[in-house]
């Protein structure tokens, strides 16, 4: 009789009015995440039922007769638990979790109501990699300015955005025009006061974020890679290409010289400069 009770529920749903939609939850990959179920005011549960709508249609939970359950044959089973205010938690999160949920409740007048709510499941934001390419004169006096592009990139993760600051600032102090391909390129102009002056990019997802920080004087200096690509050439170039392409694809065209946490020198074995303005790149 139970059972009858519970799937004549499901069959009254489709009689219902149109569902409330409810907000977007985020979750992380290994984590946790509560999905609340929100009755207005007066609203007395008598049976609750939470279903997955995604990829296929799923029993998760019920409430029927004051008992709870959970132990029904879906992909979230061991994974889900109700809670007495009726609200779904599910751990560990995986990231086939993502999709909607409904849940169908039930008040001791016989009113009936559905909320749908979507979940998004991320993965943890990887430290991102921050790469310098510096525009090298052919003079043998060192440059009063330097030109730089800086490159950030997260491996393999979606729904990211790209951020930068300049440290030592009040502010975040980057003008919108030095941004190119949605903030992951940054062009800067520094002198010799710049000396110290740190460049941070952070990569962020709605559950999480993670910062590379780098001092592009520092690669002002060094030997300039060989090569018969400009400064110039890069930036007419790989940047309007770059809207198209990965930054990951962008990096494997110019071979930076510097790579690595140690920055290992992968350019002394090769022969002297071809030309000026040749392109020099710094990995962090």
């Amino acid at each position: 009789m139970a059972t009858w009770s519970l799937w004549s529920l499901l069959l009254w749903e489709a009689l219902l009015p149109a569902a409330v939609h409810g907000a977007q939850v985020h979750g992380q990959v290994g984590g946790s995440v509560l999905l609340a179920a929100e009755c207005p005011p007066g609203f007395q549960v008598r049976e609750a039922i939470w279903r997955s709508l995604w990829p296929s249609e799923e029993l998760v939970a019920t409430f029927f007769r004051g008992a709870p359950e959970t132990l029904y044959h879906s992909r979230f089973l061991g994974r889900a638990q109700l809670h007495k205010n009726l609200s779904l938690a599910l751990q560990p999160l995986e990231s086939g979790d993502s999709g909607n949920f409904s849940v169908l409740l039930v008040d001791t007048g016989g009113r009936a109501r559905t909320q749908i709510l979507q979940l998004k499941v991320h993965d943890a934001v990887p430290r991102p990699v921050v790469q310098v390419f510096i525009a090298v004169s052919g003079d043998a006096q060192p440059p009063k300015t330097c030109q730089v592009l800086l490159s950030c990139w997260a491996p393999n993760i979606s729904d990211i955005t790209y951020s930068w600051r300049r440290e030592g600032t009040t502010d975040f102090g980057i003008e919108p025009s030095s941004l190119f391909t949605d903030g992951q390129v940054l062009k800067v102009s520094l002198g010799p006061g710049d000396k110290s002056v740190a460049y941070s990019c952070t990569v962020s997802n709605p559950v999480s974020r993670d910062v590379a920080t780098v001092t592009p004087w520092e690669s002002c200096h060094h030997e300039a890679a060989p090569g018969k690509t400009s400064y110039k050439d890069m930036v007419l170039v790989v940047v309007p290409v770059a809207l198209l392409l990965t930054l990951a694809g962008l990096l494997s065209v110019w071979h930076p010289c510097y790579s690595g946490k140690k920055q290992k020198d992968i350019c002394t074995d090769r022969g002297a400069p071809e030309t000026e303005n040749p392109l020099v790149g710094l990995q962090t």
